[in-house]
C-alpha cells in the first residue's frame, strides 16, 4: 500500500473516489467536494483540504478520506469553542487541528472510504492520520457526522466520543400527505393542517425546480434567500453562487410566490434515498411560511418520489411536533495534549448521560399515535 496527502481533488481521478464514495450519500461524492473548492468556499474561511489516499501497488485507489486543515472551528456544528478556550487559558494553541468532515453540513455520511468497505483499510486511514497529526503539531482529529459502521472502527482508537439529536422525518410507504398526518396525535395533525391552511389563505403558491432548471434570475433570488439569512444572524455566507451552480442536479429548489413576487426560498440536497433541507430565506414574514417551505414541502416531495428519508437540517426541537422524531449523530475525537485528553474523557461521559436523559423527554413528545 502507498499513502499520500492531496491538497486538491484536481489531483484525484473522479471515477478512482466515486467508486469508493457511491452514490448513496451526494456529500461524499466527488463532484460535492470538488464544488467547494472550484466554488472558493474553503481557504478564506480557515478550511484547507488533506485528502489521505492508500493506493494498491497497482496504484488503484483502494481508501480516501475527506479531511481539513482548520484554523478555526466555523462551519462544523460540532461545538467544541470551549476546549479552544481552555487551551488558549493555558497557552497552548487549539489550531490548527484536522477535521474529517463535510464543511458545512451537519449530515451524516461516510467518512472512511474502503474498497469492498474493508476494515483493514479504514483502520490504517484512522493510523495514517494520527501519526499525520502528530508529525504537524495539530491539537487534534475530529471525526464529525459519522456513518455507524466508521463510527466503531474511530472507537478502537479513542475514547473521546460524542453524540448529539437531529430530527429527521422517516416515510413508512406514505400513499400521500393525508396518509401522513393519519398517523400522528389528533391535536398534532389539527395544527399541522392550520398551518397549511395560513399558507394557502395567504394567497402562497408554491413550486418546486431541480436545480438544473433554473434560469439567470431564478439563481439570483435563490441565492439572495440563502445570503440574506446569514446576514440576519450575523453570519458569514460561505457558499458561492458558483458552487450551488456546479453541483446544480443535485439541488431541489422551492419557491414561495405571493401576487407573482417570489418571497421566499429553500435550497435542499437530493440523494438517492434522502432528501436534505440546507438553507431557506424570504424577503417578508408570512405566517406559518417557514413551516410549509421548509418541513410540508419536502414531506411531500418525499411522500411524491419515494424518498426514505427527510433530514431537514440541525438542532429545532419545534420540528418533532411536526413528525420528525430524534435521532442521534456521532462525532469521535482525538487530542494531542495528554492531560486534556484525560480530562475530557470524564466530561464527555457526564455530557452523554446527560443527553441520553434528553433523549428520554425528546422521545416522549412524539407525535405519533403509537
Amino acid at each position: 500500500m502507498q499513502l499520500s496527502i492531496a491538497e486538491s481533488l484536481k489531483d484525484i481521478p473522479e471515477d478512482q473516489w466515486n467508486i469508493l464514495a457511491d452514490d448513496s450519500n451526494p456529500f461524499i461524492q466527488y463532484e460535492f467536494l470538488y464544488a467547494f473548492e472550484t466554488g472558493q468556499c474553503l481557504e478564506k474561511f480557515g478550511w484547507f483540504p488533506r485528502y489521505f489516499l492508500i493506493h494498491s501497488d497497482k496504484h488503484e485507489l483502494i481508501g480516501a478520506m475527506p479531511a481539513y486543515e482548520k484554523h478555526n472551528s466555523y462551519g462544523e456544528f460540532v461545538f467544541d469553542w470551549a476546549w479552544a478556550d481552555a487551551y488558549q487559558r493555558s497557552g497552548l494553541n487549539y489550531y490548527p487541528k484536522l477535521v474529517i468532515s463535510i464543511p458545512y453540513s451537519p449530515c451524516q455520511g461516510p467518512r472512511l472510504l474502503a474498497k469492498n468497505n474493508d476494515p483493514e483499510i479504514k483502520d490504517i486511514l484512522v493510523k495514517f492520520a494520527l501519526d499525520f497529526s502528530k508529525k504537524n503539531n495539530y491539537s487534534g482529529i475530529h471525526w464529525l457526522f459519522n456513518l455507524e459502521n466508521d463510527f466503531k472502527t474511530l472507537q478502537q482508537h479513542t475514547q473521546l466520543t460524542r453524540f448529539d439529536y437531529q430530527f429527521h422525518w422517516t416515510n413508512h410507504n406514505y400513499k400521500n400527505f393525508d396518509d401522513f398526518l393519519s398517523q400522528l396525535k389528533s391535536k398534532k395533525r389539527k395544527n399541522i393542517k392550520q398551518e397549511r391552511r395560513k399558507v394557502s389563505d395567504q394567497d402562497i403558491i408554491i413550486k418546486t425546480f431541480n436545480g438544473s432548471q433554473l434560469d439567470d434570475s431564478q439563481w439570483e433570488k435563490i441565492y439572495y434567500f440563502y445570503q440574506v439569512t446569514f446576514m440576519k444572524k450575523s453570519g458569514s455566507p460561505t457558499l458561492s453562487l458558483a458552487f450551488f451552480k456546479a453541483i446544480a442536479d443535485k439541488l431541489l429548489i422551492i419557491f414561495a410566490y405571493h401576487q407573482n413576487k417570489t418571497v421566499a426560498g429553500a435550497i435542499c440536497i437530493l440523494g438517492k434515498d434522502t432528501l436534505y433541507g440546507r438553507h431557506w430565506g424570504c424577503y417578508d414574514e408570512y405566517d406559518s411560511l417557514h413551516f410549509e417551505v421548509c418541513y410540508y414541502t419536502g414531506i411531500e416531495y418525499c411522500i411524491k418520489h419515494g424518498i426514505k428519508t427527510f433530514e431537514p437540517g440541525a438542532q429545532g426541537e419545534h420540528k418533532i411536533s411536526r413528525g420528525f422524531l430524534p435521532v442521534k449523530t456521532w462525532s469521535a475525537h482525538w487530542i494531542s495534549h495528554p492531560e486534556f485528553n484525560r480530562m475530557l474523557i470524564p466530561h464527555l461521559q457526564r455530557e452523554n448521560q446527560a443527553l441520553e436523559e434528553y433523549g428520554k423527554e425528546l422521545i416522549n413528545a412524539s407525535p405519533f399515535k403509537n
